[in-house]
C-alpha cells in the first residue's frame, strides 16, 4: 500500500486511490457529530446560495457552515461541533458549506473511493482502508482555510498513516500540544462567540467516533457524506 500526504484543494484534485480529505478544525468534526446528534443526512456543497437552494428542497433540513470561520447569515448554526452538540437534528438533513473541508471533497476527481478524515473517527478510517486494501491511498490535510498548512490535518493524516503501516503511537502530547499552535485560536477572547474552546476539545476526542463518512457524488454535483460503521 502506498501512502501519500497532499494538501489543499490542490491536493485533493491530484489525489489518486482510496482518498481522505481531512479537515480536523472543524467541518469534518461537525459532520461526526451531526449524525451523533440523530441527522439522517449530512450533504456538503460549495456555495452559500447553493445550500440555499438544497433547503428548499428539503423541508426536513438545517443549514451549518461558515464564513472566515463565523456561522453564515440565515444559517441555523456555525461550523461549530459545540452548537451541533446541543442541537436536536434526529430525522434532519444537515446541508453543509465550508472553507477549506467541503470545498476539498468537491474537488476530487478520481475514481476511488472518498472518505472524509478528522481526529474524531481517525481509526476508523484506518480501519475502513485496512478493509479495502487499495494499492495507493491519498491522505489531503485541507489545511486553515484551505490555504495554510495546518498541524491539526497534518496530525491527523500521520495518526492514519501510522496504523496503517502498523507503527502506531502515543498521540496525547502531540494532540495536547495544538492547543499551542493551530489550535491556539480557540482561546481568545475575539473568537469565543464562534470558535469556543470546546470546539478544540470535541474535535480532537482522538477515535470518538467508529463511523466513516464516504463522500458519494449526487448528479447535481454536491456531495452526501454517507454514514458507514466500521
Amino acid at each position: 500500500m502506498r501512502i501519500e500526504i497532499l494538501e489543499f484543494a490542490e491536493g485533493a484534485g491530484r489525489a489518486r486511490g482510496l482518498t481522505v480529505i481531512i479537515d480536523v478544525f472543524r467541518a469534518f468534526s461537525v459532520a461526526c457529530y451531526a449524525y451523533d446528534a440523530g441527522a439522517i443526512k449530512v450533504i456538503a456543497t460549495g456555495g452559500i446560495n447553493d445550500a440555499f437552494e438544497l433547503k428548499k428542497l428539503y423541508r426536513n433540513s438545517v443549514l451549518a457552515g461558515e464564513r472566515n470561520e463565523k456561522k453564515i447569515e440565515g444559517f441555523d448554526y456555525g461550523n461549530s461541533p459545540t452548537e451541533i452538540i446541543k442541537a436536536d437534528l434526529t430525522g434532519k438533513i444537515m446541508i453543509h458549506t465550508t472553507t477549506a473541508g467541503t470545498r476539498g471533497l468537491l474537488n476530487t476527481s478520481g475514481p476511488g473511493p472518498v472518505i472524509t478524515g478528522s481526529l474524531v473517527n481517525a481509526g476508523a478510517a484506518a480501519r475502513f482502508i485496512r478493509n479495502i486494501n487499495p494499492e495507493h491511498v491519498s491522505l489531503v490535510a485541507m489545511g486553515y482555510r484551505g490555504e495554510e498548512s495546518a498541524d491539526e490535518d497534518l496530525l491527523c493524516a500521520e495518526v492514519i498513516e501510522s496504523i496503517l503501516r502498523g507503527t502506531e503511537m502515543n498521540f496525547d502530547k502531540k494532540i495536547s500540544d495544538l492547543r499551542h499552535s493551530s489550535g491556539n485560536r480557540f482561546f481568545v477572547n475575539e473568537n469565543l462567540d464562534f470558535s469556543p474552546p470546546t470546539d478544540f476539545f470535541l474535535c480532537t476526542l482522538l477515535n470518538r467516533f467508529n463511523f466513516v463518512l464516504r463522500a458519494v457524488r449526487r448528479t447535481d454535483g454536491n456531495i452526501e457524506l454517507e454514514k458507514i460503521d466500521v
